[in-house]
């Protein structure tokens, strides 16, 4: 019998508990970590003021279904752990999650193109073809300093103003989404945009993109779309490439 399998918990939150370690391993399969930093956190089924995250201290290769900490809105540990939170880490993640009944996954990284895009004056660049799906979907919050107060968490959610997508600036991404598949949809989305920019860049300016073709993009992508999956299938496909590579995530 497995730790997972030990646990006195329903179901749902047991199937949680393993697509939430898939995104750890995947985020780690794609570089996307850093050390034991950043987090995914993710509403509980079923207990609206529950959530789950990371334990501060593994790396995300290390992350598997049982050792994911359970906590409250405030951060506090429902249950036992072996493991502490970040309290950096859940200072806006917290706020997000007690405010919007739809935010039911919140994810923040600090890869390079994002980063560096977060430090550009001018933020993100609707002018690829992955930017163009965000376009009227990203908002921006000034840097505060480490997050580590409270009080910054109310401000973060202001700064959001119903987007999906924040950019700390000097810092890095928050994506806010109604499921786990559909955030790290945006993220890609994310990813990929900056990673484009920040190609585009060296090479001059980039050619924009005209604001009715925008729209249209934004109409026209089924990444966000519940009838087409939200990004089910993508985030499936990830798994499956993680399960070959090391199943222990399911633990």
């Amino acid at each position: 019998m497995s730790d997972l399998e030990r646990m006195d918990i329903s179901p749902q939150e047991r199937e949680a508990r393993i697509q939430l370690a898939a995104a750890y391993r995947i985020f780690d399969m794609l570089g996307w970590s850093e050390l034991i930093y950043n987090h995914i956190s993710l509403r509980v089924p079923g207990e609206p003021q529950h959530f789950l995250l990371n334990p501060f201290g593994l790396r995300y290769d290390e992350v598997c279904a049982s050792n994911l900490v359970k906590v409250d809105g405030e951060g506090r540990i429902i249950g036992s752990s072996r493991w502490p939170i970040n309290p950096a880490g859940f200072t806006f993640h917290g706020a997000i999650h007690r405010t919007l009944p739809e935010a039911h996954c919140v994810m923040h990284v600090h890869t390079t193109p994002t980063m560096a895009v977060c430090c550009l004056d001018s933020g993100l660049d609707f002018s690829n073809f992955y930017a163009a799906q965000l376009w009227g979907k990203v908002a921006y919050h000034e840097f505060e300093g480490i997050t580590v107060h409270a009080e910054e968490g109310a401000r973060i959610l202001a700064s959001a103003v119903g987007k999906p997508v924040l950019l700390l600036r000097n810092h890095g991404p928050v994506v806010i989404g109604f499921g786990l598949a559909q955030a790290f949809s945006l993220m890609w989305l994310l990813q990929r945009a900056c990673e484009v920019q920040l190609a585009t860049a060296s090479m001059g300016a980039a050619r924009q993109i005209a604001e009715p073709v925008l729209a249209g993009c934004v109409r026209d992508s089924l990444n966000f779309n519940p009838k087409f999956g939200a990004g089910q299938d993508a985030f499936d496909a990830l798994r499956r490439k993680v399960e070959r590579m090391d199943p222990s995530y399911r633990d």
